[in-house]
């Protein structure tokens, strides 16, 4: 796990559930560091900051274009 690098941070638990469900889809190794914390106690989201989503370096192209796909509001708009 020291070779793994933060892609992404979020700043609440709520935020990365779709991402989780499509990352094991195509198959990426990741986790997601402070996220149990943050899912008991959310408000030390800013103190801790914020849920960092660590991947291998190798998958860095795959994940950037699951982000990309995810913030293209036309694809998936949380309500």
């Amino acid at each position: 796990m020291d070779e793994f690098i933060t892609i992404a941070v979020f700043d609440y638990p709520h935020e990365i559930q779709v991402l989780k469900h499509l990352l094991d889809q195509e198959g990426v190794a990741y986790f997601f560091e402070n996220e149990t914390t943050l899912s008991i106690a959310p408000m030390y989201s800013m103190a801790l900051g914020g849920i960092r989503l660590k991947i291998h370096p190798n998958d860095a192209e795959t994940v950037k274009a699951i982000l990309d796909q995810l913030d293209d509001k036309s694809n998936l708009r949380i309500v």
